[in-house]
């Protein structure tokens, strides 16, 4: 079944707007998962590799009808801050509720409060019942994080294909009653 391609979803909360990625988010995303910042997200990658990454957040939603969203601030609609939202590539064995926040905006609340609005679209909008996040477990922001959005460690959860409890924790989002 091919996904509705209808206009995409723009999430807006009371700082932030999350949008669909544009050719213009590439510049960020590349700065990020070339850097060391990103060792902890796949990273870090050459630029090639990065620019391959981009291709593969644009195509996710041709592919699946939804995907991470581009984080902005509403006094800059322009500048992408992150990505943050729902996540399945092939061969994960669980949906994704993920983050990538750029260096220059964390420390701002700005992850807690997208992440937030992207776990509600994923169970309200999408109909998700459930969505793990995967974490390195030295990533002790992303972890904090998960916890905050009131997600509980899963150690019996799948992991993503090659990777093990030493490279990936399992955190658990479940849908409120």
């Amino acid at each position: 079944m091919t996904p509705d391609r209808g206009p995409s979803p723009v999430i807006e909360t009371e700082r932030l707007i999350l949008r669909r990625p544009e050719a213009g988010d590439l510049d960020g995303f590349m700065a990020f998962m070339t850097s060391d910042r990103s060792r902890f997200a796949g990273g870090v990658l050459d630029p090639h590799a990065a620019w391959r990454a981009f291709g593969v957040e644009l195509g996710h939603w041709e592919l699946r009808g939804f995907g991470m969203f581009a984080v902005t601030e509403r006094a800059a609609p322009s500048t992408c801050l992150g990505m943050v939202g729902p996540w399945y590539p092939s061969g994960w064995p669980e949906r994704e509720l993920g983050w990538l926040i750029w260096p220059e905006a964390e420390g701002r609340g700005i992850a807690g409060e997208a992440a937030a609005a992207a776990r509600d679209h994923a169970f309200g909008t999408l109909g998700w019942e459930t969505a793990v996040s995967y974490i390195h477990p030295q990533n002790a922001r992303s972890i904090a994080l998960a916890e905050r959005l009131g997600a509980r460690r899963d150690d019996a959860a799948a992991r993503p294909p090659g990777e093990d409890a030493r490279e990936t924790v399992v955190y658990r989002h479940r849908r409120a009653a």
